[in-house]
């Protein structure tokens, strides 16, 4: 949290202020501290790092004073309102080169060969690799199955003592399906497992999943955090304060997928404006899904602030908002995708999300281009699927656009 004395009680003081020190310098915003290597005070200095009695800076692969701030800060987003035995809730983060560093270094912290996970379908295309085709050459494997339905994930979770993480991703990438935090996590406590949450596409804003008694939460800060487009990177953050000071910090720094100062000095300058961003994104996006609900070119809109979505009542359960992420399909399939992309003007044909325009992508043939098309309209991206990051434009601008394109 902040090093001010005075306790922060807004969510966006919280934004703004927690996680900064006093720079030794009196700079008002933290520095870059573009440097690889920290030197000591005398030798012992540098003994006493090493042999961890003494808390500072060695290498920046092994961690940074930029780094450490956008780490405090996330992790008083998550933990922000929470407690703990009556006491403020604690979670340790560490920053990464990108989110898919973040989720590597959780799974191969917490995993081991002849371990399983179980999952669900319409995960990130990311994700989805390395549990189908890097974790399995390491003798982890996936299983995976409809965890909307909690039949079904008993189910499964009864069949294979195997089993040792439950990890859910929420809303999901790129159909927008949204599973139940508190019910799952319920389930997997009673067999002892670990329950990890990507919580990118909510952000801590929308959604807090450590109040649903998770154990680790992963973002890609490159998306809704940042804010801009400016940066790549991903967090993990855990719990178990112990676990994330050592296993899960010697398995992120031995992998190598540290941050940057610079990517950590524009992701903290971005989480100042979260609040404010996420408020014009999230109205947008719901004019914007009212609208497309209703156009005669569009087959279906996946967005869980329409009432009629199957998973409407499970977002706004776990959620303070539906949030900025849409996906409807085209009646025409994949021509009606191309033709559509083709006749954007203002909104930006582009992958990722998060940044304060307007972007829109065609899963079938970009994220998730390398999963088999069997498995992908079974996880729902048919050839007609278009994902829609809502930005924070005026909204007239944006349906403008999207109609005089889908006409």
């Amino acid at each position: 949290m902040s090093d001010k004395k005075s306790p922060l009680t807004g969510w966006s003081s919280v934004a703004v202020h927690a996680g900064h020190q006093q720079d030794p310098k009196y700079a008002h915003l933290v520095p870059i501290y573009a440097s690889s290597t920290f030197v000591y005070d005398e030798a012992e200095q540098g003994m006493r790092r090493f042999s961890g009695k003494e808390e500072g800076f060695i290498y920046s692969r092994w961690g940074n004073p930029t780094f450490a701030e956008a780490e405090r800060k996330i992790a008083s987003l998550e933990a922000f309102g929470l407690t703990k035995n009556g006491s403020p809730f604690e979670v340790k983060g560490i920053l990464q080169a990108s989110g898919m560093a973040a989720i590597t270094t959780l799974l191969l912290s917490n995993l081991k060969s002849g371990d399983k996970i179980l999952t669900h379908y319409s995960l990130y295309g990311g994700t989805e690799e390395i549990i189908t085709n890097v974790l399995p050459a390491l003798g982890i494997t996936a299983i995976i199955a409809d965890l909307r339905d909690l039949n079904k994930a008993e189910e499964a979770l009864k069949k294979d003592p195997a089993i040792k993480l439950l990890y859910i991703e929420t809303p999901a990438n790129p159909t927008i399906q949204c599973v139940d935090i508190e019910a799952l996590s319920k389930l997997a406590k009673q067999r002892n497992l670990i329950v990890a949450c990507d919580n990118t596409f909510a952000t801590p804003y929308l959604q807090q999943p450590f109040r649903f008694d998770v154990d680790f939460v992963i973002h890609s800060t490159t998306k809704f955090l940042n804010g801009h487009g400016t940066a790549i990177g991903g967090i993990i953050l855990g719990r178990d304060l112990q676990f994330m000071k050592t296993k899960a910090y010697v398995m992120a720094k031995t992998l190598g997928g540290s941050a940057n100062p610079f990517d950590a000095f524009l992701l903290i300058n971005g989480m100042k404006t979260l609040e404010l961003r996420m408020d014009r994104h999230c109205n947008n996006a719901m004019e914007v899904a009212k609208f497309l609900e209703k156009h005669p070119a569009v087959q279906k809109v996946n967005y869980t602030g329409l009432p009629d979505h199957p998973d409407h009542k499970t977002a706004m359960k776990q959620m303070r908002h539906p949030g900025a992420m849409l996906s409807f399909e085209l009646k025409k399939g994949l021509q009606g995708g191309i033709d559509f992309m083709n006749k954007l003007n203002m909104c930006v044909r582009t992958v990722s999300l998060g940044t304060c325009d307007t972007l829109l992508s065609h899963p079938a043939s970009m994220t998730h281009y390398s999963v088999p098309k069997e498995e992908k309209e079974k996880y729902g991206i048919t050839d007609g699927l278009i994902r829609m990051n809502v930005g924070i434009e005026n909204v007239q601008d944006i349906i403008a656009d999207l109609e005089q394109a889908l006409n």
